[in-house]
């Protein structure tokens, strides 16, 4: 029984996981087609303009932080137990706390509406193109608030896939019909608006009858009142929690371009956006691949089973080494030729900027599987730990930004990371959440690093000793990249299998399950 639970819970996980790749690189493709042709054809003040309205929205939105996923927490064990009564009630709990969200965003919104003329005085476009813009990106937003909500509940019983298709698939469509109708109609930017307003609704209509087609029993309205909140106090709880934990880490990552600018040129700050979109890019990837098996964790996690718990720990956290260990090494030696021939020789990064940038994207990424483990036990009570991250940060960033420029400040969030995500996190993970001692986790964390660190001088060896120019032309870089990062990725997967049991077990289970799908 509990072989045929993970083969279930795995199944999922890959579905939602090959959903999500594919809908990620759709959405990347799109993506950079679209910012081309509306520079193009509305202009840097346009997209400023945009760029601005998102950016006060999201400050707004700061407010809903930590609800979804204290909800997602507390479904996972009436899933479990297909408690549909518990179920509605957690999900109306939500749109109760959410309703209180958008009444805060709107009110927000109506005080800073007047201030708009002095916000964007610096725009020479009509100041109606900013009330429009900021008016249906607003309305986008409330009718997640306000109608899209429940899609929790895919989530939580790992379908995420379905909020891909039914949600993100229709964003995708949403900018291809922005591109032609800019690209082809008189008015583009009312076009764009009155597009972006349109599938906001479309969406929102789709989700909910993806949600209402798979739970007919969420049609039932559910009254929240005090005594339903007091049977449920560990969800508000976990909301304060989560919004600490949040809200800290939403101040270093905000902070983080104030330092860089405080302490470099805005040439060296436009060179290091431009790296960022690369690493970010393949950070979206990896991001798709793996958090969409948060729910399978939740219901694994529900069964109870410590031994398997850690497990199905193990396997995930060397799979995702592996992963990471291999990226890192790609945009360690291909970013320089890429941006070379992308922008130009006098954009590309080299020497220890590029060594703290590829060790950063190595750290941002390898804490995905602590931060799912800790999120699907819904343990958030170390409230202290993204305060005092944040602290260490902006301590370190001006110590050490004012020493070492862009260097220094990437350092003091390589510092952060590692006393807080890969110190405490673990210990605070292994000691209150699986119950086991902390140092099993040390003990494979540094194993692994010691295999990865072994196959990357191998690999740098490999790299220099293939005599191609990668910054020659596309087709030499092409060439590079498949000879140096195919033979690394045949190395390190051969070390990592005979010298990690959790790697083995992992490339047996997708066998086993490739087997049972052919079957």
């Amino acid at each position: 029984m509990a072989e045929e639970g993970a083969y279930i819970r795995t199944s999922k996980s890959l579905k939602n996981s090959q959903v999500a790749i594919v809908i990620q690189i759709l959405s990347l493709i799109v993506g950079f087609i679209s910012r081309k042709i509306f520079l193009d054809y509305l202009g840097t003040e346009v997209l400023g303009l945009n760029t601005t309205a998102t950016s006060i929205l999201n400050f707004l939105n700061i407010a809903e932080l930590g609800i979804s996923s204290a909800i997602a927490v507390t479904l996972y064990r009436p899933i479990f137990n297909d408690d549909r009564k518990s179920i509605r009630e957690i999900v109306a709990l939500q749109g109760w706390l959410y309703k209180r969200v958008a009444l805060f965003i709107i009110a927000a919104s109506l005080l800073l509406l007047p201030f708009f003329p002095r916000i964007f005085s610096k725009m020479e476009l009509p100041m109606w193109y900013a009330y429009a813009s900021f008016g249906v990106l607003l309305f986008s937003a409330l009718l997640g608030y306000f109608v899209n909500y429940k899609q929790v509940m895919l989530a939580a019983d790992q379908k995420d896939y379905k909020i891909q298709i039914s949600f993100r698939l229709v964003m995708i469509v949403k900018v291809i019909f922005q591109i032609l109708a800019v690209r082809f109609l008189q008015n583009p930017y009312i076009w764009w608006l009155v597009i972006e307003a349109l599938f906001a609704i479309i969406a929102a209509v789709t989700l909910n009858l993806t949600v209402y087609r798979d739970y007919p029993y969420m049609r039932e309205r559910c009254v929240v009142d005090r005594e339903m909140r007091r049977r449920y106090p560990d969800v508000i709880t976990k909301v304060k929690q989560l919004f600490v934990h949040r809200i800290g880490t939403f101040a270093a990552l905000q902070s983080l371009p104030i330092f860089i600018y405080a302490f470099t040129s805005l040439t060296m700050v436009a060179v290091y956006g431009n790296y960022m979109i690369l690493f970010n890019s393949l950070q979206a990837l990896l991001l798709a691949l793996f958090t969409s098996i948060t729910a399978s964790v939740g219901n694994m996690i529900a069964e109870g089973d410590r031994n398997l718990i850690f497990k199905v720990f193990r396997e995930l956290f060397a799979s995702r080494f592996f992963l990471v260990t291999f990226c890192s090494y790609a945009m360690f030696f291909l970013s320089a030729p890429f941006v070379k021939l992308w922008l130009g020789q006098e954009y590309v990064l080299e020497g220890r900027t590029l060594w703290l940038m590829v060790g950063l994207f190595f750290l941002n990424n390898l804490r995905t599987v602590v931060d799912i483990f800790i999120n699907a036990y819904g343990i958030f009570k170390d409230i202290w730990a993204p305060i005092a991250e944040a602290v260490i940060f902006v301590i370190c960033a001006i110590l050490l930004g004012r020493i070492y420029g862009l260097d220094g400040v990437l350092m003091a969030q390589g510092i952060e990371l590692i006393l807080i995500v890969f110190i405490w996190k673990p210990y605070f993970l292994f000691t209150h959440g699986m119950g086991r001692d902390a140092a099993s986790y040390f003990k494979l964390f540094f194993k692994l690093l010691a295999i990865s660190a072994a196959v990357f001088a191998a690999g740098w060896l490999i790299a220099r000793l293939v005599k191609i120019d990668a910054g020659a032309g596309i087709l030499p870089f092409l060439g590079y990249a498949a000879v140096i990062c195919s033979i690394f990725a045949v190395l390190l997967f051969a070390v990592m299998y005979a010298g990690e049991k959790g790697m083995r077990t992992f490339v047996d289970r997708m066998f086993r399950i490739a087997g049972r799908k052919r079957n």
